[in-house]
């Protein structure tokens, strides 16, 4: 069994070759064929010149140069479109996730027999803020999305490469990896892992991003919101029906001798937030489309640098590609 480690890396260039020093002898003796591939997402530091010094120094290890900061999750489709062994290893730049926890993934994956296995951290290793923030996200996973997993998900996965070919037809700048995932098979686990504190620096998931990334993938991979404004819809007009009756009740009966200004204006108010709200998300769908419809890109390689393993029989590995380099 071959493997494929992916790393997007962003500010990482004090921890990656820490991360590639531990990472090499863990993967020497769980496979003979293996590979690190470090993909830098456009990051404004030295960040690529640490990860092709280590591309050309260290056997193995191949990097992925972006034009632009695309973002976590399409920096781990560009790597993991790249990837040639047979299981595919994604972890964080930052040394929260200790190599030596990769053969316990791979274990899992090979004993349970399954296409997809998480690693979840005993103990919280983020804030509280921030965690209560990804546990919301991976809720909204779950109940919108239809991801029975998903409040097991996290950047420490291992999953057989062949999955990649259910989202393959994956464009636009809205990528998300586990939905992508989801889309190709439900034989998913998790096993609890040990997970380490930040490395250096502070994490760029802030809770503002992490919500972001939750209206990306409600919107970018579900109709739930479209359900939520006809929902929203619905429940004002049996309010607005309500009021009205009642309004004709006090009429009838001599309540009113006057038309009330506040109940008119509570209900004008009441029936243009609706509509505000469902041509808000009405609105966002559509903008989705003409941006898919404008053809942006999910990423694009600037360059590479370094020479991993070559599977048996493959020459070159290419993928399809946008603009001069690859998608």
């Amino acid at each position: 069994m071959s493997v494929s480690v992916v790393i997007p890396c962003y500010r990482s260039a004090r921890t990656l070759p820490r991360l590639v020093a531990g990472l090499m002898p863990v993967l020497r003796e769980v496979s003979p064929d293996h590979e690190v591939i470090l993909v830098v997402d456009g990051s404004p530091d030295d960040t690529w010149a640490a990860a092709s010094r280590l591309a050309r120094d260290v056997d193995g290890v191949r990097a992925i140069h972006l034009s632009r900061n695309y973002g976590q999750h399409n920096a781990l489709v560009a790597g993991i479109r790249d990837a040639r062994g047979d299981v595919v290893v994604t972890m964080d730049d930052d040394l929260q996730h200790p190599p030596e926890q990769i053969p316990l993934l791979l274990s899992t994956l090979e004993g349970e027999r399954l296409d997809l296995v998480y690693g979840v951290p005993h103990q919280e290793e983020h804030g509280c803020l921030r965690s209560l923030a990804s546990r919301s996200v991976k809720a909204g996973m779950a109940a919108a999305l239809g991801i029975g997993a998903a409040r097991e998900i996290s950047a420490f996965r291992a999953f057989r490469t062949r999955l990649r070919d259910g989202f393959d037809g994956l464009r636009g700048p809205h990528a998300s990896v586990d939905v992508a995932l989801s889309w190709a098979t439900t034989r998913v686990g998790s096993v609890r892992v040990h997970m380490r504190r930040r490395g250096d620096g502070r994490s760029n998931y802030t809770p503002r991003l992490l919500v972001r990334h939750t209206v990306n993938m409600l919107v970018g991979y579900s109709s739930a919101p479209l359900r939520a404004a006809s929902l929203l819809g619905f429940l004002a007009g049996v309010l607005g029906l309500l009021l009205a009756g009642v309004v004709l009740w006090r009429f009838l009966t001599g309540g009113i001798t006057v038309a009330g200004f506040t109940t008119l204006a509570s209900m004008v108010a009441l029936f243009s937030s609706a509509q505000l709200m469902s041509i808000g998300v009405l609105g966002e769908y559509i903008g989705r489309i003409h941006g898919g419809g404008m053809g942006r890109p999910t990423y694009v390689v600037r360059e590479r640098a370094g020479q991993g393993f070559r599977p048996p029989g493959d020459a070159v590995v290419t993928t399809a590609g946008s603009g001069s380099d690859e998608r």
